[in-house]
């Protein structure tokens, strides 16, 4: 009775965050950087070749007929077709209790621009990462994002009745949530544990259900 959370391959947005993503001043809507991140942020040949060794190691991990799920965004998508491109014809399947965390308008925004249109979101965004709620329908990691996945911690707690291993395809935000949830951290500890070291591209979170909790048994590093 396993939870394997998996954090996406490199996508050209990870390899390109500060050259190709986010311009001062910003040359499109909120709206519009956000279908770009959805829609069309895909891997990189790195990302590509993570994915592929996610193929060689998760047959031994996650056995027979594993419940594959997967955020919306094409990057966490595409990772896990390349992943495990033989999966029955139902699986993998899309929800968007693992999504991103939405930045709304403010996503790709530098922070100096952030902080000069939305003064007085700058100091939860600066102190109170985990507060803050991203301007024009964003969502805050404390509130949108924790929710969504207690949601889909619930729902994996359920299927895990039956023996089976479930695989959750998903993005670095969500990670954070879910780490919080299952471990029973906060979100600023888990938050100061990432701003040392962020959950590595492709990197496998392992949990095993026992007497009705998660115990996180294991971290598999990608070698690539």
């Amino acid at each position: 009775m396993t939870l394997l959370i998996i954090r996406h391959a490199e996508s050209v947005e990870n390899a390109a965050k500060y050259t190709g993503f986010y311009q001062d001043p910003r040359p499109y809507s909120g709206a519009a950087a956000h279908g770009i991140s959805h829609d069309l942020v895909g891997l990189t040949p790195r990302g590509f070749r993570q994915a592929q060794w996610l193929g060689d190691v998760l047959p031994a991990l996650a056995g027979h007929q594993p419940h594959v799920y997967t955020s919306t965004y094409r990057r966490a998508i595409d990772t896990a077709l390349i992943a495990l491109p033989d999966l029955p014809a139902e699986w993998p399947q899309q929800t968007a209790l693992l999504d991103e965390q939405h930045y709304g308008d403010a996503t790709y925004m530098t922070k100096r621009e952030l902080y000069d249109m939305y003064p007085d979101l700058a100091e939860d965004r600066r102190q109170r990462k985990h507060l803050w709620t991203a301007p024009g329908k964003g969502e805050s990691l404390a509130e949108g994002v924790s929710k969504r996945v207690a949601a889909f911690a619930a729902q994996a707690q359920e299927e895990l009745r039956s023996p089976c291993t479930i695989i959750a395809f998903t993005h670095q935000t969500a990670a954070v949530a879910l780490r919080s949830l299952l471990e029973g951290r906060t979100l600023p500890d888990v938050l100061a544990e990432e701003k040392k070291g962020k959950m590595p591209n492709a990197a496998i979170l392992h949990y095993e259900l026992r007497h009705g909790r998660f115990l996180r048994t294991e971290t598999t590093i990608p070698p690539i």
